[in-house]
């Protein structure tokens, strides 16, 4: 019924309203053009135009299937090569999730360009998780891979991960925080009575968990890692903040860094990804890791203990 000629007859009518310039464009004739129509319309058992002496216009029920006309034939030209593509082990699908603490646009965007040239029939979905979040996602939420899930061990067989290395952390306020002039290292008795901000867990399935909150105190939860450092840049709260991210700002006098009772040890990351997960796209990024290609080093610039 919809076979790729009646396509290209149905959307050159509708393109010159007119039988006789869509059979001249098409090298056929007329009443060729016409019968193809027709035999269409009884197919769907629809008017697709409305035909008069003077002009030939699409029905709304023709407008509709104009609307899906190319996404047919795009499809139809396409479809050799994904079948190719899946007997040769590749995904049809990926879904990658990243730590929000490595997420970078830039990266993000260098990651997705290069696998669309890689593996053009690849369906790419990529977001971002925080904390146990991204062990929730390789469990629970059908993700294929991971970068940076928290720890250097797997909490489950079903996935397995490789070292990125450890992030350190500083802890952070502005220079017109009332705890800025008060001498080091600071106590909790101190800290307890500013604001903590934190970016909350997005895990769903797995236990939650919290990056700095002392007993007692007021807790502030921001949406992304942007946010947390406008916080603390501002004033509102007080916290820590990966190393090489706050090193920056304190050089330029936009944050101070300040010694603390208990300092936060350093946190090791790591890719991860399913067992199942065997595809030649889920390998190929995994690679891009061994090799420390340029494509990936935005998500590792804020992780200062790197693995060699």
């Amino acid at each position: 019924m919809l076979d790729r000629e009646t396509i290209r007859s149905f959307m050159k009518v509708a393109e010159h309203a007119n039988f006789s310039k869509a059979a001249e464009e098409l090298h056929k004739t007329p009443a060729a053009i016409s019968y193809r129509i027709k035999v269409l319309e009884d197919a769907v058992d629809t008017q697709l135009f409305i035909r008069t002496t003077r002009s030939v216009n699409l029905t709304e029920a023709g407008e509709h299937l104009l609307s899906q006309c190319q996404k047919w034939l795009d499809w139809m030209e396409s479809m050799p090569d994904e079948l190719r593509q899946i007997a040769d082990g590749v995904e049809r699908y990926i879904n990658i999730v990243v730590n929000n603490l490595l997420f970078d646009e830039h990266a993000v965007s260098q990651l997705i360009l290069a696998l669309h040239e890689a593996f053009p029939f690849t369906q790419i979905n990529i977001s971002s998780a925080v904390y146990m979040g991204v062990w929730d996602d390789l469990l629970n939420n059908d993700y294929h891979f991971a970068i940076g899930v928290p720890g250097l061990d797997t909490i489950e067989n079903s996935v397995k991960l490789r070292p990125l290395g450890k992030m350190s952390w500083s802890f952070t306020l502005a220079p017109n925080h009332p705890l800025a002039a008060l001498n080091m290292p600071l106590k909790e008795s101190q800290l307890r009575h500013h604001p903590a901000i934190n970016i909350e867990d997005s895990s769903q399935h797995i236990n939650k968990r919290t990056a700095w909150l002392l007993r007692d105190q007021k807790e502030i939860k921001v949406p992304d890692l942007s946010t947390k450092v406008a916080c603390h840049k501002n004033g509102a709260g007080i916290g820590f903040l990966p190393k090489n991210l706050a090193r920056p700002l304190i050089d330029d006098g936009l944050l101070i860094e300040k010694e603390v009772q208990w300092s936060r040890t350093p946190s090791p990351l790591s890719i991860g990804w399913r067992q199942d997960s065997t595809g030649e796209v889920t390998q190929w990024i995994i690679e891009l890791f061994k090799n420390n290609d340029p494509i990936i080093q935005g998500f590792l610039k804020n992780i200062d203990q790197l693995t060699h």
